[in-house]
């Protein structure tokens, strides 16, 4: 399917004239006409750049609609419509969170011109429901951090944002159906869909989802050069971890048959897309690539038993409190940027994931 755009390349410049009238600062990532995937005048929705462009630029679009509202740009003066006007969506709602009153979540529906539709081809979503990252700006700062602290607690499935996140996925895919329906975030967003993800997996539907930047809790062992001490560190906590869980598991199994839910999730394959130079989401590389290592050297059951499993949710669970890894899931297409970075801003930022001169490395792991 392939869609011509770029009806609202006007728009963006306006608004960003408007602005600076006022005085207030622009940020030009928050200008789609500035930093925008503007190459992209056709979308063809086989295509996997086109794809991972328009999900990543509805994502900034849900970080611009949140500092629109900090530094109050209305109407013509508001920078977020084009991030996803550009593509033919309309926002269908905003989600907003019932502490700050932040915006951290919008859905959109597709909403193509009759003049542009092959009914031949059908990979467009109706809706996308995407997720921001972390702001740190006042406004939203406070309880974005709050929420990355429950990221690393294991406890972001307690919290009030992602019940109003969850229970918008639901109503949406109620509505319109799984087939219809994709997840995209970044950062915190991305821990947002990829547990939403997992959430509805756990019920036998199974949402496309593009995850950029989610976060891994773990020891930074990815940034380790010399190889050889990398692969055995690995190894080395996957023995513990293994032996841990194995203990820690055992006793509540012996009175219960129940079914593994990480098998369960394991048809589930979200898009998953990491930066080697990002150290809250590289250690993704070393998840997935360890355990093919593993088998190689035929101790993959230990690591089958690892992968599922963190050091931080068993101590917990051995102090009687039950804690899933959210960040830990058993199938993925990974998808590594390997383009040099400056800094940690860049290889963190949503932005690019829609460069069209991307240098990158695709690998589907499939838990068995």
């Amino acid at each position: 399917m392939q869609w011509r755009l770029g009806g609202h390349q006007e728009a963006a410049p306006a608004a960003a004239a408007a602005t600076s009238t006022f005085g207030i600062m622009v940020s030009e990532r928050e200008d789609f006409s500035l930093s925008g995937p503007l190459h992209l005048t056709i979308v063809d929705w086989n295509n996997a750049h086109h794809r991972r462009s328009v999900a990543a630029s509805l994502v900034q679009g849900v970080r611009v609609l949140e500092r629109d509202r900090q530094v109050k740009r209305r109407g013509s003066q508001a920078l977020a419509p084009p991030w996803w006007e550009f593509f033919h969506f309309q926002l269908h709602r905003q989600l907003v969170d019932d502490v700050d009153s932040s915006i951290f979540g919008a859905i959109y529906e597709f909403k193509p011109p009759e003049s542009h539709y092959d009914k031949s081809v059908v990979e467009s979503p109706c809706y996308v429901i995407a997720f921001r990252g972390t702001i740190t700006k006042p406004g939203s700062v406070q309880r974005d951090l709050e929420l990355d602290m429950s990221i690393i607690r294991n406890r972001l499935h307690e919290t009030s944002r992602f019940e109003t996140a969850i229970q918008a996925v639901r109503n949406v895919v109620a509505t319109a159906g799984e087939s219809n329906v994709w997840l995209a975030g970044h950062s915190l967003g991305a821990a947002t869909a990829l547990l939403a993800g997992k959430t509805m997996a756990k019920t036998g539907i199974f949402l496309q989802a593009f995850l950029f930047n989610s976060p891994f809790i773990s020891a930074p062992i990815e940034r380790i050069k010399d190889k050889r001490v990398k692969h055995g560190l690995r190894i080395a906590s996957s023995v513990i971890t293994a032996g841990l869980a194995f203990t820690t598991k055992k006793k509540s199994s012996q009175n219960s048959r129940s079914v593994d839910p990480f098998a369960t999730l394991s048809a589930w394959i979200p898009f998953l897309f990491v930066n080697p130079g990002d150290p809250f989401c590289a250690e993704y590389i070393g998840y997935f690539e360890h355990r093919k290592k593993m088998d190689d050297i035929g101790i993959g059951a230990i690591e089958r038993l690892a992968t599922k499993n963190s050091l931080g949710s068993l101590l917990m669970t051995a102090m009687g409190r039950e804690s899933e890894p959210l960040h830990l899931i058993p199938s993925a297409n990974l998808i590594v940027n390997l383009t040099p970075c400056q800094d940690f801003r860049e290889a963190h930022g949503i932005y690019q994931w829609w460069r069209p001169d991307l240098h990158m490395k695709s690998k589907l792991y499939n838990y068995r």
